[in-house]
């Protein structure tokens, strides 16, 4: 995770909530710069905030850019909703606050993301200070489409070991003993400027594709990559590519996991040979 998105994380956690509903407001255009929010479904924001943001330019457009890489993992799918609707609440008549069970339900899937990092839940999003009558605030809405929830999913875990130069058999060992192996290109950039830090390259090849969807599999790596910030930052160097072959399970809550790592260099004629092999290979376990 970014420095700066530590600090702002450090920095709401430190006061309560800090809007007084008894307080005058205006209405202001959501800025262009603003893009965290500018596609949120409305145009106008109130003025303070409900985190208490009064300057457009210096607190409320910083702060919202920070939350960027959190959203980028796309770690809840109604987390840009919450976290707008306190950034850049909408103007109306009224004032319409996320429910608590929203906020309980983006803490839940966000929470174990900014762990992850080594971050805390910030205690201004303290779930308990919004409100749980659900009549005059933003709730969740319930996804009628069942499939997302089979499609496998990236989570935190301990990074996975990375080896250089293997030996063919070590290559051919490690395809039969993972659910999955495939090649990827993942790319560092040197400066994000509001786009993701690590992304995913070209075409997801499949060496052996076991529970893994052809259509979703780069996009599952990416989020992987940007979940698991720590272990991506030693896979490549800020501004730099690397191909790599990868190997991993998916466990039976449907998370994936990887394990085996081997950088994929031009010299390496072990990598290419087993890939090679691969198709003829038998596993001694099948």
């Amino acid at each position: 995770m970014s420095v700066f998105f530590t600090v702002a994380l450090l920095a709401m956690a430190l006061p309560s909530m800090a809007f007084d509903m008894s307080q005058s407001t205006r209405c202001v255009t959501i800025p262009n710069q603003m893009k965290v929010c500018k596609d949120v479904g409305y145009s106008e924001m109130r003025l303070p905030n409900f985190l208490g943001h009064t300057n457009l330019e210096a607190e409320v457009v910083p702060r919202s850019e920070d939350w960027r890489p959190l959203l980028q993992t796309g770690c809840h799918p109604q987390a840009q909703v919450f976290l707008c609707s306190l950034i850049a609440p909408v103007c109306l008549d009224t004032f319409i606050r996320p429910c608590r069970s929203l906020c309980v339900a983006v803490r839940d899937s966000c929470a174990p993301v900014l762990a992850c990092q080594g971050q805390p839940w910030p205690e201004a999003l303290d779930c308990d200070r919004f409100p749980a009558q659900e009549d005059m605030c933003l709730s969740p809405y319930s996804k009628s489409s069942h499939s997302a929830k089979d499609l496998p999913k990236p989570a935190c875990q301990n990074c996975p070991s990375v080896e250089e130069s293997p030996a063919m058999k070590t290559v051919l060992d490690a395809f039969c003993l993972h659910d999955f192996a495939v090649t990827a290109k993942i790319h560092r950039r040197r400066l994000p400027l509001g786009k993701p830090e690590f992304e995913v390259e070209g075409r997801v090849e499949f060496i052996r594709q076991g529970p893994l969807l052809p259509y979703d599999t780069q996009h599952l790596l990416q989020q992987w990559l940007l979940i698991n910030l720590q272990c991506a930052n030693i896979l490549v160097r800020p501004g730099r590519s690397q191909l790599y072959v990868l190997t991993g399970f998916v466990q039976n809550d449907g998370t994936l996991a990887l394990t085996r790592l081997f950088p994929w260099h031009k010299k390496d004629i072990n990598m290419a040979v087993a890939t090679r092999k691969w198709k003829h290979h038998r596993c001694l376990m099948d």
